[in-house]
């Protein structure tokens, strides 16, 4: 049998892998997803939406504080572990999660008292409704971050249960549950009441999430004195904070900003739109969460051949289940939206607006995350850094010209420039071409 042959053999054994990963990631993530939509329709209807909208405000600062607290270091480590297994260097590969680990645990709790420090002082000299509501919410910031590292530790070693059972079917059926039993207790569900379940949820699924993974990571790879590369990884991990910070933004910040101009009853409803527009997304998302390691593998190894094949195929993969849910979603705006309540009708536009938006995200591939598993976050960091600006900028101006539809086309129109501008570079750097239509008209080439 020639190289060329073997190379092929091993191409499509790995394409088959990837394939079978890619479908229990698919049941478990569409899983996780149903429920925490069940989730968000249950408690919009349980709390109303006003102290829905307090919650989800809440929620989505929680989300933005974890990003600097995390600094970087959960996909540093989805980074460098699959390339650490690779070279066989041990001691580096458990060096990197253990000492990540506790950098993000300790800069998390650095971040809390920080944070808390600047609630109390604008709380004291300009009163406003969601300061002890963001008091309350300042443990789910650590809670946030531990469950990232050990959900991206566990997608490093390309665990795909490990990796996301706990955060994704265990979590919101806590959640779920906890809320259930404080409205049947206390005949009424408020924003502080639910960020206190939300916080012992988290807890319990840190500690197991903790348990499994360890247990797993000191049985998988070879016994070695850890390795503590610091500024190696810091220096990796400085640029992956900045690109997460601005993910963070263009999925977050509309709701903030919505929540602080117009208040939280149109955050309520807003939000609403966008956990139903998260479905258009979540084909790429989880696809992307299988192959990412397998993106590293290919290119260390220079394999950039077999790199453009699998790209074709995830596309592919990608491409044609995300239009079928992005048509549903149109065509059914409103019925869907009503779950929440007749209150939430309102939100139509604005989820056919974001769901366009995120066809792009379909359109292109995996842009983004091509760029961070093959070492060139540093090349895209001018386009995830100029999307957040104009993605603030835009919500800004258009929140209070146009309402929840303003902050809809402000968060569309930056996918659309982030995801063409690093399907760009995407080409330039890495040779691959990640776009639907190569991966449609390849075989005319």
């Amino acid at each position: 049998m020639t190289n060329s042959s073997i190379s092929q053999a091993s191409g499509t054994v790995q394409l088959t892998e990837l394939a079978k990963d890619t479908s229990v990631a698919l049941i478990v993530q569409f899983t996780g997803l149903a429920l925490i939509y069940l989730v968000q329709i249950f408690l919009a209807q349980w709390m109303g939406k006003t102290e829905y909208g307090i919650y989800e405000y809440v929620t989505s600062w929680s989300l933005l504080l974890a990003i600097p607290a995390e600094l970087g270091l959960p996909m540093t480590v989805l980074r460098l572990l699959p390339e650490y297994r690779v070279k066989r260097d041990w001691g580096k590969l458990h060096g990197l999660v253990r000492g990540s680990w506790l950098l993000a645990l300790l800069n998390s709790l650095l971040l809390i008292i920080l944070a808390t420090g600047t609630i109390l002082i604008i709380n004291h000299y300009h009163s406003f409704v969601y300061a002890t509501p963001l008091l309350f919410s300042m443990g789910l910031v650590l809670l946030k971050v531990l469950v990232r590292f050990q959900q991206e530790t566990g997608r490093a070693m390309e665990d795909i249960l490990t990796a996301f059972i706990p955060s994704q079917i265990v979590l919101p059926i806590l959640l779920l549950c906890g809320g259930f039993i404080l409205l049947q207790l206390n005949h009424s569900l408020n924003s502080l009441s639910m960020i206190g379940v939300a916080t012992l949820m988290f807890l319990v699924v840190v500690v197991c999430q903790f348990g499994v993974l360890w247990q797993k990571l000191n049985k998988k790879y070879e016994p070695a004195t850890p390795v503590y590369a610091y500024r190696e990884w810091l220096g990796i991990a400085v640029v992956l904070l900045i690109q997460e910070a601005s993910f963070a933004i263009l999925s977050q910040i509309d709701t903030v900003m919505i929540g602080s101009f117009i208040g939280p009853e149109a955050a309520g409803i807003y939000n609403a739109a966008v956990k139903t527009a998260a479905w258009t997304s979540f084909v790429l998302q989880i696809v992307n969460m299988v192959a990412a390691p397998v993106f590293t593998t290919l290119y260390a190894q220079g394999d950039i051949q077999g790199l453009q094949k699998t790209v074709s195929h995830v596309t592919n993969w990608i491409f044609f289940p995300t239009l079928a849910i992005s048509l549903f979603l149109m065509l059914f705006s409103q019925p869907i939206l009503s779950l929440f309540g007749s209150d939430f009708i309102e939100a139509s536009w604005s989820l056919k607006i974001l769901v366009a938006g995120q066809m792009m995200n379909a359109l292109c591939g995996s842009v983004a995350i091509l760029m961070i598993m093959t070492g060139h976050q540093k090349k895209s960091l001018p386009v995830v850094v100029c999307s957040a600006l104009i993605n603030v900028v835009l919500n800004a101006i258009l929140i209070p010209l146009f309402g929840i539809a303003g902050a809809a086309i402000a968060t569309s129109f930056t996918m659309i420039v982030w995801n063409v501008w690093l399907g760009i570079l995407v080409v330039k750097y890495i040779g691959v071409r990640p776009s639907i239509l190569y991966s449609l008209f390849q075989s005319e080439d």
